[in-house]
């Protein structure tokens, strides 16, 4: 343990990777607000000082418990392949593959209309107001993180690649710096007084696409014009008892509940949370539902991704039944890594929201639009170049997402709202906090920061085990007598993700936060 303590409040709780952004959602919620209007500030402020895994050019899900109407409601505001973006334009453009970074990259940003699409809905502030700490901080200034600093160092080809993101993420760049950001400050505070249309249409929206097709992007006025995010209905399997809620597809939703369905099968407390006999069934059933999320999720507005499946019982038994709890079987799949945040807001009435939001890749396309100060993801790198693939590219169809809010009902009511960034990691980590939250009865800061592993592999499909160190040399070794390729990564180790989370403890009336080490974050509570 790092000696962090969970943070326990009765007024409401704020959990984020940045503390900045932690201290500007509080600020919402002491000030009256909601946890829609913390949410969202606090996104925001991530958006100016995380600017590596998040930003206003990105996509955004969230889940909404409104505890007035007993209700889950999801948002997906993730944004389609522009109108001309097909297979015969990126085979026109020079590419067989859809490449790592710049304009082909891109798909319509969904954040801003993220944020007023929850604001119009739920929000008890304006969105001037709920705006403000970013706008502050892009404007004035604010000191660079060590997650941030270390990127732009490791990442320095990226960072210096293009005009936009070097002039203001280039140079050297230290922990404690002062960083500025004027360009996103305006833009900000536009969408703030205009709402979402100052993004979408207008100044801002014709120096996006501009840079865009500079860039080689197709995206023009009218995509961006269009985009609308979308309410969606969460879906939901039993575990134990309780009731994890995920968002549906295009997410890798399903994925977190089908191997939560093959794992209750197994007596979890026998085996041991971070012993070599529990992390090797956890990754055997990743491998399982992996192969699963791979062949079947996509837009489910072009396609059918076959939810029931992941949701159904006697699916999960026969993969369960298939898997060998003393070697390690065949399945194997590409590891995505990926740069996101995940907060969770819960306030004092028992509205929660589980809000994730990402560039993708660290730094995105690497395009900036100089005068909008907006850097763009390169989510398109979700989509298949294969015609027969379901989740292949095609002109207005969004790509297959990682992003994944979470919460864990009881009795109809969320008792723990939860996530994680790190893209396939992200089910992952999921499954392992479950397992920590229901299997194990830790205490929040407990579940997220008791050792973790990750499975992948490599492009050539050698499959590995990456785990942290804590887990314990007894661990390691019986991992790689049962066959995996054991990779011993850092003792708090950003490749398995930043993940925070706050109980809801109905019985004493309190909130538990909690935030991850792995990152720069603090779970604050009033």
């Amino acid at each position: 343990m790092t000696g962090r303590p969970t943070t326990w409040a009765a007024n409401g709780v704020v959990a984020t990777p940045h503390y900045l952004a932690s201290q500007a959602g509080l600020r919402i919620l002491q000030e009256g607000g909601n946890a829609v209007d913390a949410a969202i500030a606090a996104n925001a402020v991530l958006n100016v000082v995380y600017p590596h895994q998040c930003h206003t050019g990105g996509d955004l899900f969230a889940l909404v418990w409104h505890p007035g109407e007993r209700r889950m409601f999801g948002l997906n505001s993730s944004g389609p392949a522009p109108a001309g973006m097909s297979l015969d334009y990126l085979h026109a453009a020079g590419h067989d593959e859809i490449p790592e970074r710049g304009g082909l990259t891109v798909t319509v940003p969904g954040t801003v209309g993220g944020w007023a699409a929850l604001q119009d809905r739920f929000g008890s502030r304006s969105l001037d107001r709920v705006l403000s700490s970013a706008v502050a901080y892009a404007r004035d200034g604010a000191p660079v993180a060590s997650n941030f600093a270390e990127a732009c160092v490791r990442l320095r080809d990226i960072v210096e690649g293009h005009p936009g993101t070097r002039a203001v993420f280039g140079g050297t760049k230290r922990t404690g710096d002062i960083m500025r950001q004027p360009a996103l400050a305006k833009t900000l505070e536009r969408i703030g007084i205009e709402g979402s249309r100052a993004f979408y249409e207008g100044d801002v929206a014709a120096d996006m696409v501009a840079t865009l097709q500079d860039a080689g992007s197709a995206i023009t006025l009218e995509d961006l014009a269009a985009f609308e995010p979308e309410w969606v209905e969460p879906i939901s399997t039993s575990y134990r008892g309780y009731d994890i809620v995920e968002m549906p597809p295009n997410t890798q939703g399903p994925t977190v509940l089908l191997m939560a369905n093959i794992v209750e099968g197994w007596p979890v407390a026998e085996f041991g949370h971070t012993t070599g006999q529990g992390i090797h069934a956890w990754v055997e059933a990743k491998l399982k539902a992996f192969a699963h999320r791979d062949q079947y999720v996509a837009d489910p507005r072009m396609a059918d991704p076959k939810v029931e499946q992941f949701l159904d019982k006697d699916v999960a038994a026969r993969m369960r039944a298939e898997i060998d709890l003393e070697r390690t079987g065949p399945d194997g799949s590409d590891f995505q890594d990926g740069d996101t945040i995940y907060l969770c807001v819960v306030d004092r009435d028992g509205m929660a929201v589980s809000l994730i939001q990402s560039v993708y890749n660290n730094f995105g396309s690497g395009v900036l639009a100089p005068g909008a100060g907006v850097l763009f993801h390169n989510r398109g790198r979700g989509f298949s170049v294969d015609p027969s693939h379901i989740n292949c590219l095609q002109p207005g169809k969004r790509p297959y997402h990682t992003l994944i809010p979470a919460m864990l009902l009881r009795d109809g009511q969320p008792e723990w709202v939860f996530g994680t960034m790190g893209a396939d990691a992200q089910a992952q980590v999921q499954l392992q906090m479950l397992l920590g939250m229901v299997d194990f009865g830790l205490e929040p800061q407990q579940v997220i920061e008791t050792p973790r592993w990750v499975s992948g592999a490599d492009a050539d499909r050698t499959r590995w085990v990456r785990v942290e160190p804590r887990v314990g040399e007894a661990t390691i070794a019986d991992l790689r007598a049962r066959g995996h390729g054991v990779v011993v990564g850092n003792a708090w180790d950003s490749a398995m993700g930043h993940a925070h989370c706050i109980r809801i403890d109905r019985e004493r009336g309190a909130y538990g936060g909690a935030s991850d080490p792995r990152a720069d974050g603090i779970a604050a509570g009033w």
